[in-house]
């Protein structure tokens, strides 16, 4: 059918959007068609990808956002993951006989969700900074409508749920929420998430606060502890994302730009600090020079990450001297030619999360992770808000002494890190 509305795809002189889903890619198009800049179109983008790619993020996980109006010496930081519920210590697990924080289950549903109240900061931010104009509960409009009508569920979803179902099937609320008839649904069918869309209609007409006050963290907080979780509605209310200085290191012609701790974002600015460094910028990009330099690097770096990256407000780790000059340089002397070091002691990496960017038609720029932490997180559906808590909390250690040991309100250690480059003061590639 003809009609006189340009397609969104024709017009990239109102900006762009990358998004692992092809929904949420639309709604911020739909955004900065209308006229909004980066940071809008991002909550647009991340409020659907909430709904539509349920089993990697959502309302009950955490997000760090690096957030530029361009220029690169202004690029700030927004960490929107939340910490430990005051109940909860390491020596709370091992009094029970465990040697880890579970995976899945109400016990590990322990730390606060960041990501709403993410969102509120970074619409704060647009309004009061960038004068951005349109309303919250319009940029909140294409995720309640993909909830309440209705999505055509994706190949990725309904593969990661067939691998999942029978471990999760019995955690509270998850059977009713994404295994309607007790059936996996197939790509393609289409699945209503009514309870949150309620909880999103909540959100658009309230606002952000009320994941965190009132009586949508009430229920929420009351299904969780009837799960297990020793979640409290003060700590839902204490919760406040914070603006941080991103870190830096010289990168080819520009630097790049990541998130500090509780991130490892330090460790991949090391990794590229020290490609830098033996000057293999130039290497065949598949050739077996720079794959090798990549793995040994690789170890290097999470050597020193899992001995110095944790939350800065339990450390006084000066996370900055990985950066260093010096301590970069001794790092090549441990590099060799066709030797291969040990590698660190990591287990495999069974989570996943989104990653999406935006930049607008004035050249403001997002780049944003949201994460569940394994995929589903908890398996626990916060009573009836539909709201699916992530399990963040498993990345703590339970070892006194440990410098990711978990206290009460510690935020865990993160993978995530969404990153920026820039070249000549300008901010040139949003990544992650």
């Amino acid at each position: 059918m003809e009609t006189n509305k340009p397609h969104l795809w024709e017009h990239s002189a109102h900006g762009v959007v990358s998004a692992p889903h092809a929904l949420a890619s639309e709604a911020g198009a739909a955004i900065l068609y209308r006229g909004g800049n980066a940071i809008e179109a991002g909550i647009a983008v991340a409020s659907t990808l909430s709904v539509v790619y349920p089993h990697m993020n959502g309302l009950g996980g955490d997000a760090f956002w690096l957030i530029s109006d361009g220029d690169a010496r202004t690029v700030r930081g927004l960490a929107a993951a939340g910490p430990a519920g005051h109940h909860y210590s390491a020596a709370l697990f091992r009094d029970r006989g465990l040697r880890e924080v579970p995976l899945r289950g109400g016990l590990s549903a322990l730390t606060v969700p960041g990501a709403v109240g993410g969102w509120g900061t970074a619409f704060a931010f647009s309004r009061d900074c960038w004068r951005g104009g349109l309303s919250w509960s319009s940029l909140l409009e294409s995720a309640y409508g993909h909830a309440a009508r209705g999505f055509p569920i994706s190949a990725n979803q309904s593969q990661t749920l067939f691998r999942s179902a029978e471990m999760l099937r019995q955690q509270p609320g998850f059977a009713a929420q994404y295994l309607p008839a007790d059936k996996i649904l197939p790509p393609g069918q289409l699945w209503r998430q009514r309870a949150l869309a309620q909880t999103l209609r909540t959100l658009a007409e309230n606002g952000a606060d009320t994941f965190y006050h009132g009586p949508l963290a009430r229920q929420m907080v009351k299904g969780l502890k009837a799960a297990g979780s020793l979640l409290t509605e003060a700590d839902l209310q204490s919760f406040v994302p914070r603006w941080v200085a991103p870190l830096r290191t010289p990168f080819g012609v520009g630097e790049a730009i990541n998130m500090p701790p509780p991130t490892q974002g330090v460790a991949s600015l090391v990794i590229l600090a020290l490609l830098n460094r033996i000057g293999v910028a130039n290497a065949d990009h598949l050739g077996s020079e720079l794959v090798h330099y990549t793995v040994e690097i690789t170890k290097l770096a999470f050597k020193y990450r899992d001995r110095m990256v944790a939350d800065p407000d339990f450390t006084d780790v000066d996370i900055t001297a990985l950066l260093n000059s010096d301590f970069l340089d001794d790092c090549v002397h441990e590099l060799r030619p066709r030797v291969a070091m040990p590698p660190p002691a990591i287990g495999l990496a069974k989570g996943d999360t989104v990653w999406f960017g935006v930049v607008d038609g004035q050249g403001r720029m997002v780049s944003v992770i949201q994460s569940l932490y394994h995929d589903y997180g908890t398996g626990v559906v916060a009573g009836n808000s539909g709201v699916l808590w992530n399990n963040r909390g498993c990345a703590f250690s339970l070892e006194p002494g440990h410098i990711n040991v978990l206290e009460p309100g510690k935020r865990p250690f993160h993978t995530l890190n969404p990153a920026l480059y820039a070249e000549q003061g300008k901010v040139q590639i949003a990544y992650g």
